[in-house]
């Protein structure tokens, strides 16, 4: 894929996979120093205390390729839980980030590679998900190539016992999407459906699967018995010839290699692998490892930080002025519903008078003083365009449904893009798709919102394992945003609690930000202060639903001229 794709324009890829064989992608596909694996057995620590570490088969690392063109390219393989399939959105949204940011938007620059096996390909609703948005406005990537190991087995559980659709890869026909069945014996005819799929992703932009029909030579892990559940499947693996064997034999077969050249080359690798291994058991090797790093993530990594001094968030009031004169106006040529008109009238009316600013405002003002000072801002979240609440209304669409604007993006010429985007009816994938996204975007504002704050515990995966835990495991930082409206107002146990006593029971270690915001001007500041101070930290803010349009929840312009964020306010 690296080469044939290389050949094509590509110069950047990006890699998700489960444990299953990243040991040796590490190794011969990053060119991961033997060394250093080898140290990571050895339960060597990291030289930066601050990093606690994951097991080897999580780590993530980057590296220069250089393909058999001479050419360097960057791939990279992205950290991950044990959760198989969640680094799927995570890995999509890294590469959309860098679409959007740093290949001026064009999609044959940069591959997403996911590696799948057959059972949680089949099994595991998140990749329903993912395939669900490959073709989405706000979230597609240009295609992307999904490579499943199929060894017909998921641990213990057969095939046959695993799913109900005829093959694994049958969520392919969400998007219509080709998919290449090949036998995983037959190295050849998987480099063709190989260089087949990259061919088709850069022509049609949309994903592709390749089937890797095999086995699983040994148990699940290493203490693992696989005769224990399939006693007669293991006895005719153990007299099957390995992939290795069967194409030496092809080749030999043809005149084409010499009697012993595998064998010479074997005997050479493993002399090395051993040196390698002796190197650390002498303790020759450093402990400063790598991990997962490229040019996005240079930028705010993440450190011992205090969130003392804040970061000055205030604006100067003819500044503002400006921001607010844009961003609170519906130009003549679009005639926007009766009601949405008065909405902005209000807005005017209420900044004119320098008081009684609601929270649609308070969040106008932030978005459009960032984007004016060049920070990009993305909002996506189901129904987020014009708000639940229908506080909102950042898109304005005409009367006659035929036109569209974005005060928001529309205040100068030379100011950064905010994109506002309704996400499907998706928490884990979206989520951990704008969490992947925030990783590559460390100078914007990355956020993703709640329909309720009571719903995004159907994305707690992504909560748990990347947001609260990627610091700490895999030195990953993340300035990622969680809007989740929150409060106990008379809808019912599913509409009134973002749980936040979940969230602060996952604090630790200044880790992230837990905030319960009450007015716009906090809001403001606060959202300002994510992009300003020189570290990235999640920011999860408890929204309000009555307070939106509460006349007591108001702000003065010279809370935002002049005030900052407090954490606590008398």
């Amino acid at each position: 894929i690296i080469d044939h794709g290389s050949k094509r324009g590509m110069e950047e890829f990006m890699i998700g996979m489960p444990h299953r064989g990243r040991l040796n992608v590490l190794a011969n596909i990053l060119n991961k120093e033997h060394e250093e694996i080898f140290a990571e057995f050895e339960g060597a620590e990291y030289a930066d205390s601050i990093f606690a570490g994951d097991v080897k088969y999580h780590l993530g690392f980057s590296s220069q390729v250089e393909t058999s063109g001479g050419k360097q390219i960057m791939v990279g393989l992205a950290p991950n839980p044990s959760h198989l399939e969640a680094v799927n959105p995570v890995i999509e949204g890294i590469v959309r980030a860098k679409i959007d940011n740093y290949y001026k938007n064009d999609h044959d620059k940069i591959l997403p590679i996911l590696i799948h096996g057959d059972a949680a390909i089949a099994g595991q609703g998140v990749v329903y998900e993912v395939i669900q948005m490959s073709l989405l406005e706000g979230y597609s990537t240009g295609g992307t190539i999904h490579l499943v190991v199929n060894n017909q087995l998921g641990f213990t559980t057969s095939y046959l016992e695993g799913r109900s659709s005829t093959y694994c890869t049958d969520v392919a026909k969400v998007t219509q999407s080709p998919v290449f069945h090949v036998n995983a014996d037959d190295a050849e005819a998987v480099v063709q459906a190989v260089e087949l799929a990259v061919e088709y992703r850069q022509k049609f932009h949309k994903d592709v699967f390749i089937d890797l029909l095999g086995y699983r030579k040994y148990g699940h892990n290493e203490g693992d018995e696989p005769r224990f559940t399939q006693p007669k499947l293991y006895k005719t693996i153990a007299k099957h010839d390995d992939p290795r064997k069967i194409y030496y034999d092809k080749l030999l077969a043809g005149g084409k290699i010499e009697k012993g050249l595998a064998a010479e080359m074997e005997n050479e690798y493993k002399q090395m692998l051993q040196q390698s291994f002796s190197d650390v058991k002498s303790q020759k090797v450093s402990s400063n490892f790598t991990t997962y790093l490229d040019q996005c993530d240079r930028k705010k990594k993440f450190s011992r930080h205090s969130l003392e001094p804040k970061p000055i968030t205030r604006i100067e009031p003819e500044k503002l002025n400006t921001i607010a004169d844009k961003v609170f106006s519906i130009p003549d040529s679009i005639t926007p519903l009766q009601k949405v008109a008065k909405i902005y009238q209000d807005r005017k009316q209420r900044y004119a008078a320098g008081n009684k600013f609601d929270w649609a405002m308070g969040e106008f003002l932030a978005y459009g003083s960032l984007v004016y000072e060049g920070c990009p801002v993305r909002l996506s979240g189901q129904d987020s365009e014009r708000g639940t609440f229908s506080h909102r209304h950042a898109i304005v669409h005409s009367d006659d449904g035929e036109r569209e604007y974005s005060p928001i993006n529309n205040i100068n010429e030379t100011q950064a893009k905010f994109t506002v985007y309704n996400s499907p009816l998706s928490e884990y994938g979206v989520l951990g798709f704008d969490y992947g996204y925030a990783c590559a975007n460390p100078t914007g504002l990355t956020i993703w919102e709640a329909q309720f704050g009571d719903f995004s515990n159907g994305a707690q995966i992504i909560i748990d394992q990347f947001i609260a835990s990627s610091a700490i495991k895999w030195n990953r930082s993340n300035g990622i945003v969680l809007y989740l409206p929150h409060g106990y107002e008379g809808q019912g146990p599913e509409h009134s609690s973002a749980r936040m006593e979940r969230f602060l029971n996952l604090c630790a270690n200044e880790n992230m930000r837990v905030t319960n915001c009450t007015t716009p001007a906090n809001l403001f500041h606060l959202l300002r202060s994510q992009t300003k101070y020189p570290f990235r930290l999640p920011l999860v803010i408890f929204t309000p639903k009555s307070l939106l349009r509460h006349p007591e929840c108001v702000s003065s312009i010279e809370d935002f001229t002049n005030g900052e964020f407090l954490e606590v306010i008398d």
